[in-house]
């Protein structure tokens, strides 16, 4: 199988002060992302941008509350920045195509495989599938965090080796990434280390995420044995430089080696789309984080909570009130309900489709 990545691209890098879109710097990425495929490699882009530079091209009649200026800025906008990505990658004798996600499309597995088998055919024609959040019809409780848990749904659903995350810093630090005594955090493994504590809590103004977000969906993908690592897409050939494994500065999250199923995948990033919770006594919890292959049994129950279906995601919640994981349920929420606390019942969540946090 060729390697396959994904590169995500945040607003802040494509966009200059005007909110102008910078095609200097989309001509350079482009360049290096374009070397990669040539070189036999299987490349996925997440770019942001679309609501920046739609922003600039319209003078709107009346003020528009922030859900209407978003969808139209992003009409206008995905337009303008997949045009460009379109020209600059047929400069090098490649095809691009477009993908309009929202997370309703990720919501049932059929769904999901849709998607993947989208992008499977993308790439087996040596199509470079260009992704991005359909803010046009996106409405808040069904929008992604930002594009970077979309890529990194994307680098787990498409079995990728390596998510390249770049941003406009050169990845974690200690402190303050402006403060001279802040170190750059170079390596991190998520088994051993928690740097919570670390992570600045400011966004760019272009851009809905933070390095917050960047983190947990890094951690989580990791997990799944994926190798993420953030870095500045500013630096010379930086995404070049990362994909042949050259020093540069950067923050590397280490990949688990455990083997993660397809199904599993999906369910670890399904926690948006939960109907309910089950919550689970001390006993469960202890076998679910120090044990494999443990199914959740109605015996170890203690409440559950919300309207849910077979098949449902839903929320665990262990008996301090802590979400551990995500499973889909296979039994209703009333169902659920009649056999709680009860023993000889097949399982309510069982170990195939359940993702515990670790």
């Amino acid at each position: 199988m060729k390697e396959r990545i994904v590169v995500k691209i945040g607003s802040q890098l494509l966009t200059r002060e005007d909110e102008t879109l910078d095609i200097t710097q989309m001509s350079n990425l482009v360049d290096q992302i374009a070397e990669l495929h040539k070189n036999n490699m299987e490349i996925i882009l997440v770019s942001s941008g679309a609501v920046a530079s739609g922003r600039n091209e319209i003078n709107t009649r009346a003020k528009l509350d922030s859900i209407s200026a978003r969808q139209l800025y992003s009409a206008v906008g995905q337009v303008k920045l997949i045009h460009r990505y379109y020209d600059l990658f047929k400069q090098h004798g490649i095809l691009c195509g477009q993908i309009l996600a929202t997370k309703e499309d990720f919501s049932t597995r059929r769904h999901y495989l849709n998607q993947r088998n989208c992008m499977n055919v993308m790439l087996e024609n040596k199509v470079i599938p260009i992704v991005n959040e359909n803010d046009a019809i996106s409405i808040n409780e069904l929008m992604f965090t930002d594009n970077d848990e979309l890529s990194g749904l994307i680098a787990a659903m498409m079995d990728c080796k390596k998510l390249i995350i770049l941003s406009n810093i050169d990845g974690i630090y200690t402190g303050d990434p402006s403060d001279p005594e802040s170190e750059l955090i170079k390596e991190i493994d998520c088994k051993k280390e928690t740097i919570e504590k670390y992570i600045q809590s400011s966004r760019s103004t272009t851009g809905r995420g933070g390095m917050i977000t960047k983190y947990n969906i890094a951690r989580k993908v990791a997990e799944e044995g994926i190798e993420v690592i953030i870095a500045n897409g500013r630096t010379e050939n930086i995404i070049s430089y990362l994909v042949n494994e050259r020093k540069v500065p950067s923050t590397r999250f280490i990949p688990s080696t455990k083997e993660i199923s397809g199904v599993k995948k999906w369910i670890a990033h399904s926690e948006g789309f939960a109907k309910g919770e089950i919550h689970i006594n001390a006993g469960v919890r202890e076998a679910l984080i120090n044990y494999k292959a443990v199914s959740i049994l109605a015996v170890g129950v203690t409440k559950i909570v919300g309207n849910f279906e077979i098949d449902d995601i839903v929320r665990i919640i262990d008996h301090t009130g802590k979400q551990i994981g995500v499973g889909r349920s296979s039994y209703t929420s009333k169902e659920a309900k009649e056999i709680l606390g009860k023993a000889h019942t097949k399982a309510l969540i069982h170990y195939d489709y359940l993702y515990i946090e670790k």
